[in-house]
């Protein structure tokens, strides 16, 4: 405990630091004020009225929790920064399979800054559909036979200024995601979502035990959840490690190599981004079927996209394991590290360089992304099972394995970037060792 406050008290001590928290700071309170500014057009009062009538163990409901409650308020944040999230899905998808976005991610600084450009556009593409959707489905909520957005209201006015405005949050987001990124502390997007998720802790902790009739379901909910998410984390942090051998080469009078190192392999390399893609993907077919409020067929339809839903948790599971391989593929390409090992003089003992060693390499990824991605997958799927256990959905949603993972991910993640800026200047981290168990090795 006295180290953590050393620790804490070195952090303020670095004027870099101290700027970079403050900054960081400023720019999530933005974030949280945006998500309680309404919409116009939009009565607040009927608004709050249907949303306490709204059950909460819909999509929407899941898709409020990572805005932090800007989705129910219908505020000019409601979309988040998941349209930007979609987009960067759909590059990186198409980068792996369309010559064109591969040629750019080769370019280098050139290409990527196209790329980025690229994101922007789709970004602002999606956000206009997003919010086009948002606007008919504003339309057509009503409480007591009156619609919470007047009539005299509705029409092309307001479905233009709810794009206009959405899309421009949107937009205003990611540009406050990216200046963090730069100039603050942490990954801007990553904490955008989870200050969001962190400010429904309040609201997730009255539904439970306001409308929950056994306290003794929620503790032992929440006690089996953070069990199952520390469990998981350590296990998606292990790692393994390939033996690699230098032989010695003399040029001049210097001598390389002659020693062994070791590639470290973590059984989870992409961490809880399979999550956050997943999860974006999933809001896409509830967004269009907000456009047919009125169709019989479509609301049926939506059923089967439904939180709670069999064929939700399915689609989504599947999802999370194949976000798992495909940026794990991107983060890590045993192709170029066999590349890379061959030109530096390193071999795998008993195996052949080039192609052999590559192949070697991703024989061993393949084998210890899977159990790492099916225990990702499970433990999103779970709390969706546990609300028929009398679980509130909020609080399930919130203490459930998709928000403590992104949670415990983006805040050791986070933390990590702090470590580092305190062993720079020779200070002592949060661990006397100067790592962070379990996510330095």
């Amino acid at each position: 405990m006295a180290n953590i406050t050393e620790s804490l008290r070195n952090v303020f001590k670095i004027q870099e630091l101290r700027t970079r928290i403050l900054f960081t700071a400023a720019l999530l309170i933005v974030v949280r004020i945006g998500a309680h500014i309404t919409l116009p057009g939009v009565d607040a009062s009927l608004l709050a009225e249907a949303v306490r009538n709204q059950a909460s163990d819909t999509l929407f409901g899941l898709y409020d929790l990572f805005v932090g409650g800007a989705f129910e308020n219908a505020a000019i944040f409601a979309l988040g920064i998941m349209p930007y999230i979609s987009s960067s899905i759909i590059l990186q998808l198409l980068g792996a399979v369309v010559p064109y976005f591969q040629k750019l991610s080769k370019e280098g600084e050139e290409g990527r800054r196209k790329l980025t450009q690229l994101t922007r556009y789709g970004t602002v593409l999606i956000a206009a559909l997003q919010a086009w959707g948002v606007s008919v489905r504003l339309s057509s909520m009503t409480v007591a036979g009156v619609s919470i957005v007047p009539p005299e209201v509705q029409g092309a006015g307001f479905t233009l200024s709810t794009i206009i405005f959405l899309t421009a949050g949107t937009m205003f987001m990611m540009w406050l995601g990216e200046q963090i990124t730069e100039r603050g502390l942490g990954n801007g997007i990553s904490l955008i979502i989870f200050i969001g998720i962190i400010a429904r802790f309040p609201h997730s902790i009255g539904d439970q035990f306001t409308l929950s009739q056994d306290v003794i379901i929620s503790l032992v909910f929440v006690s089996i959840m953070v069990l199952i998410v520390a469990a998981v984390v350590m296990l998606t942090q292990a790692t393994r490690r390939i033996p690699v051998q230098y032989a010695k080469r003399v040029v001049g009078r210097k001598v390389y190599g002659g020693v062994t190192q070791y590639i470290p392999m973590r059984v989870n390399t992409a961490g809880v981004m399979p999550i956050i893609f997943a999860q974006s993907i999933m809001f896409i077919p509830s967004t269009i079927l907000t456009f047919f409020p009125e169709s019989e067929f479509m609301q049926g339809l939506a059923g089967y996209f439904e939180y709670t839903s069999v064929t939700y948790s399915i689609l989504y599971a599947v999802m999370i394991v194949f976000f798992t391989y495909f940026y794990t593929a991107i983060a890590f390409n045993p192709k170029d590290v066999s590349e890379n090992m061959q030109k530096q003089g390193g071999f795998i003992p008993g195996i052949r360089p080039g192609k052999h060693t590559a192949d070697f390499i991703d024989n061993i990824l393949t084998k210890i992304t899977l159990p790492g991605s099916i225990f990702l997958a499970i433990i999103a799927i779970l709390p969706a099972f546990m609300v028929k256990f009398g679980v509130v959905s909020s609080f399930a949603q919130f203490f459930g394995g998709t928000s403590l993972l992104i949670m415990v991910g983006v805040a050791l993640d986070t933390l990590q970037q702090v470590e580092s800026h305190l062993l720079m200047r020779h200070y002592d981290g949060f661990m006397r060792s100067g790592k962070m168990k379990g996510r330095l090795r």
